[in-house]
């Protein structure tokens, strides 16, 4: 079993920076893969950006590529985005999640989630 607990969700400028931690329990997180989807209000939730156990392995979603940074953080059991140069399109809650079936762009893959942290982009 693993808890997701994220932070850094707050109101920013267009053009600004957040930077989202997820912070996991459990002593396995350095064996899952993470990824962080996003989901604004009356649309589905989409893929932002993944990372393998390793960090060795990133993916983007095209809206976000060269603006957006996975990172983690094995020893602190915690995956981080850095979202830079951000926009009101960006604006949604952003979950992330854990999963032991290898770095993915589908929500199915992964079996742990997070409740979700808000980011509000204004113009």
């Amino acid at each position: 079993q693993v808890q997701l607990v994220e932070s850094g969700g707050g109101l920013v400028q267009a053009g600004g920076s957040l930077r989202l931690s997820c912070a996991a329990s459990g002593r396995t997180f350095s064996s899952y893969s993470m990824g962080w989807f996003r989901q604004a209000p009356g649309k589905e939730r989409e893929f932002v950006a993944a990372i393998s156990w390793s960090g060795g392995i990133t993916d983007y979603a095209d809206s976000v590529k060269g603006r957006f940074t996975i990172s983690r953080d094995n020893a602190k059991n915690t995956v981080y985005l850095q979202m830079n140069s951000l926009k009101p399109e960006d604006t949604a809650i952003y979950y992330c999640a854990a999963g032991q079936r290898g770095w993915s762009r589908y929500s199915y893959e992964y079996d742990y989630w997070g409740q979700g942290t808000q980011v509000t982009v204004s113009s």
